[in-house]
């Protein structure tokens, strides 16, 4: 993934770079790209927490589980 985006943004610094524009629009494009950038940083930042929360929940699943396990039978678990 992150040479996805080291490729992409590569890519698009040197269209705009390499493009017939005004100075302005050129300024444009790179806020723009970099907005998208940041956008598209945001989104796997978010999708890394929620596979981390989704991790925590399932462990802490599985530690009540074996706790109620122990506390009926009075022995430990087979894992």
């Amino acid at each position: 993934m992150k040479s996805f985006l080291f490729g992409l943004g590569l890519g698009l610094g040197l269209g705009i770079l390499f493009a017939p524009m005004s100075g302005e629009e050129t300024r444009s494009n790179l806020a723009q790209g970099a907005s998208d950038l940041a956008d598209s940083a945001r989104d796997a930042v978010e999708q890394g927490k929620e596979r981390v929360r989704s991790g925590i929940t399932a462990i802490r699943n599985a530690g009540q589980n074996i706790a109620s396990e122990v506390r009926a039978t009075g022995t430990e678990p087979a894992i």
